[in-house]
């Protein structure tokens, strides 16, 4: 009998230590609460103890430590399938909020002296767990972010084709490709089932372990100012193949329509989620670009020395399309001055030099 009551208040005390920490209110448990707030309430209860108590206390304190750390010994081999939080994860610093001292409009951080282990049951069933799915409607993930590369390892993207300010036949097959570095692309999940599923991972050489997409929006205009909607795009491809020579290229089959666009990438891990990097301050991890497609191509660009000129097409002189009697620009390019007609979007004055 004494053995059974032993077993159980153990098992009080552990799942006391388990449950998160909630602060009531405002600040209440579908923000994960504030463990900071309340972390000092158990050793109140400890100090409340009888003094005759306080023996017996200390004993069954000392016989969970040691059949926890027996528990752990015994499993951690087999972490990856226990349902106990390990106690050597358990990162202190997530019980503070950042505001000793307080800094002016600095928000503090919700805090948890258990890893928010538990912060997603806080929002259920209103919000469901993301579970490896695509929830349009929003969800709770409770899988970690994993894995951080260093400094030196920070992913980074270039578009190689086509280049910012290119104008590019409308309707015609291209091939974006963009130019990655300390990127180990090509590996990705199913999007149906795994959806942030798995922690981030890093390659031997510490480099995120994942895959790029390639996406191309329509804007008003080249100088369109207004946020674009990002559930309306005009092309999406994850780029499943490896980066060839630190080059990962997507086919554009028929282009797309005569317009102003923008092409970006979109550098995910393996499970979809954006790469996460290890510090606030950094470059862009992603590029975008901008150009015109056009339904007249222009075949050629001037030199980047020489401005083009709104109203006017260039063609170099050997080029069918040249006017029969060319007026010598510089270059060796020649100006028709008769101004040209374009399609309703498009915008013939932006600098395309190289």
């Amino acid at each position: 009998m004494k053995a059974a009551s032993l077993f159980i208040f153990g098992a009080l005390i552990c799942s006391a230590a388990a449950r998160p920490a909630q602060r009531g209110g405002n600040n209440g448990g579908r923000k994960g609460g504030s463990g900071s707030k309340n972390s000092g309430n158990g050793g109140n209860a400890a100090a409340a103890l009888p003094s005759a108590a306080v023996p017996a206390a200390a004993a069954t304190s000392a016989a969970v430590a040691a059949s926890t750390a027996t528990a752990a010994a015994g499993s951690s081999a087999d972490l990856q399938s226990s349902l106990t939080l390990d106690p050597s994860v358990i990162a202190q610093g997530f019980s503070d909020d950042g505001q000793n001292p307080p800094v002016a409009g600095q928000s503090a951080s919700s805090t948890s002296t258990n890893n928010y282990i538990n912060f997603c049951a806080l929002t259920l069933p209103n919000v469901p767990l993301t579970n490896g799915q695509q929830i349009t409607t929003g969800s709770c993930n409770p899988a970690p972010i994993g894995l951080i590369p260093s400094v030196s390892n920070m992913p980074s993207a270039k578009f190689v084709n086509p280049k910012n300010g290119d104008t590019i036949a409308a309707n015609t097959d291209f091939t974006a490709q963009l130019a990655v570095a300390n990127f180990q692309t090509g590996v990705f999940t199913n999007a149906q089932k795994t959806y942030f599923a798995a922690p981030q991972t890093l390659n031997a050489q510490g480099q995120i372990i994942g895959h790029t997409h390639i996406v191309i929006e329509k804007l008003s205009s080249l100088t369109q100012t207004t946020p674009t909607n990002p559930t309306t795009f005009t092309f999406f491809k994850g780029v499943d193949a490896p980066a060839s020579g630190g080059i990962a290229s997507a086919d554009v089959t028929a282009g797309v329509p005569a317009g102003s666009y923008r092409i970006c990438s979109i550098n995910s891990s393996s499970n979809h989620q954006p790469v996460i990097v290890p510090i606030a301050q950094h470059g862009t991890l992603d590029d975008c670009s901008y150009r015109l497609f056009s339904s007249r191509y222009v075949h050629a660009r001037p030199p980047a020395t020489q401005a083009r000129l709104p109203g006017r097409r260039w063609w170099p002189l050997s080029s069918p399309q040249g006017p029969k009697a060319p007026r010598r620009g510089r270059g060796g390019f020649a100006c028709e001055k008769r101004a040209v007609d374009v399609v309703e979007d498009e915008e013939f004055n932006i600098d395309i030099g190289a």
